[in-house]
């Protein structure tokens, strides 16, 4: 057993001040992530600053008419809020196809924004993981690594990032509200996740101290359409093998925005913008389709367990483009 002291605040003010009291401290929320990986002795921090009573649960327009979702709101309010699931049915249908109903209750968006990988070696102690110790080594690589990464990875870490929901944000180009003793600031979620190379040990670039404290999600064009397709090895409570979100804005008979972004198959969630180009101002067709599902997987290196995952991918991306634009 680890102790820890605990402290519950009820401000951003006395969260940030608190959490920067102790080196080793963490925020947090609904603790889906965080509790788990601390019974596993992963995570061990000395101090927990539990931020439950921040006012930073809502979920309001925008006055350049897009959505702000607060950092404290739980992944089931936002699933079946009216606004997302009207305007954003890619972003409900990523959270509905995650978890449970139980943890999608307690788990928060800001929390599902720092989830960490479901690694088998990142999880076991036992083992050489760079991402938990680093310079340790990483033991996927030789050994099972079914579930792993063939986009971003490095010979530090192919580890692959979890979230269903950051791979819908990263589609629909959200943008990330952080705050820190040293101010406020607003960051692209295309920049907010690192990839492993010489420092897998650092997922995001959120400074020590620093808090989510919301998502803003833009207005999109009218004819928008969007989907999130997930396919995994059983049909609930199963982490993607490969997914895909896509966000398409219709013109008549013609594709005329696409934006694409991978799950399952990244070291952080995988948006395509050569995929996104090859549909831009097309007819959605098989031939289309095809072009674009081969683009998509450009880049891609696949290992011994995971290579599957390739082609796997490329039917993804036509079976999704094939109900979303025809």
């Amino acid at each position: 057993m680890q102790e820890f002291r605990y402290t519950r605040v009820a401000t951003t003010a006395d969260a940030l001040k608190a959490v920067m009291a102790q080196k080793d401290s963490a925020f947090i929320a609904g603790g889906t992530t965080l509790v788990d990986l601390m019974k596993l002795n992963v995570e061990r921090p000395g101090h927990l600053v539990d931020i439950n009573p921040l006012p930073l649960a809502s979920i309001e327009a925008t006055q350049s008419g897009g959505l702000r979702i607060g950092a404290m709101a739980a992944n089931s309010a936002v699933a079946f809020h009216s606004e997302v699931k009207s305007r954003y049915p890619v972003l409900s249908e990523a959270l509905l196809s995650g978890a449970s109903g139980q943890l999608r209750n307690m788990a928060t968006v800001g929390g599902n924004l720092m989830q960490r990988t479901r690694c088998q070696y990142f999880r076991d102690t036992s083992w050489a993981c760079n991402k938990r110790s680093p310079g340790s080594g990483c033991s996927a690589l030789d050994g099972y690594h079914r579930s792993h990464a063939v986009f971003g990875v490095s010979d530090a870490c192919i580890a692959t990032h979890p979230s269903d929901m950051c791979v819908a944000l990263a589609a629909l180009e959200a943008t990330l509200e952080l705050e820190s003793g040293k101010g406020q600031r607003r960051v692209p979620i295309a920049d907010f996740y690192l990839l492993p190379k010489g420092t897998p040990h650092r997922e995001t670039l959120l400074e020590p101290g620093e808090l989510i404290t919301a998502v803003e999600l833009p207005a999109l064009p009218s004819q928008t359409r969007s989907a999130y397709l997930k396919l995994r090895d059983r049909a609930s409570y199963e982490f993607a093998l490969v997914s895909v979100a896509a966000v398409l804005t219709m013109d008549g008979g013609t594709i005329r925005r696409a934006r694409i972004a991978f799950g399952g198959v990244g070291a952080k969630p995988w948006r395509s913008i050569d995929v996104e180009q090859a549909l831009s101002g097309v007819r959605p067709d098989a031939t289309a389709f095809a072009k674009a599902a081969a683009i998509a997987t450009e880049g891609a290196v696949g290992r011994r367990d995971n290579r599957f995952k390739i082609e796997l991918l490329r039917r993804a991306v036509v079976r999704i483009l094939s109900e979303l634009a025809i």
